[in-house]
């Protein structure tokens, strides 16, 4: 089992992804990728909204995200979040980690 996080941070003038450059030039998202737990912090630009940048972020555990959240870089993600003036939009998913066969025939690997 994991959970997986969707952020959606949305701003204003290129905002969202100046935000996601400084997390990753700042070294905060190597210290978070280090955490015991995370299985993948990555951000994503979409195509077709240039002021949105989606975080994909997934954890082992409830109990890991909880131990994030009492970190240092929890405090660096909320400065640069106002820095930037960020909003959010959150989607969490918990995955069973089994792909049905059924679906797997469409899968190309």
């Amino acid at each position: 089992m994991s959970i997986t996080v969707n952020i959606y941070y949305s701003g204003e003038n290129g905002s969202a992804r100046k935000f996601a450059e400084e997390m990753i030039s700042s070294g905060t998202v190597d210290l978070i990728r280090a955490e015991k737990g995370n299985i993948r912090y990555d951000y994503f630009l979409p195509i077709d909204d240039e002021e949105t940048v989606l975080l994909i972020d997934s954890w082992d555990s409830q109990e890991a995200i909880d131990v994030h959240h009492q970190t240092p870089m929890m405090n660096k993600i909320t400065e640069l979040r106002e820095k930037y003036n960020l909003h959010m939009k959150v989607e969490r998913y918990i995955s069973d980690d089994e792909i049905p066969m059924t679906d797997k025939k469409y899968i190309r690997e």
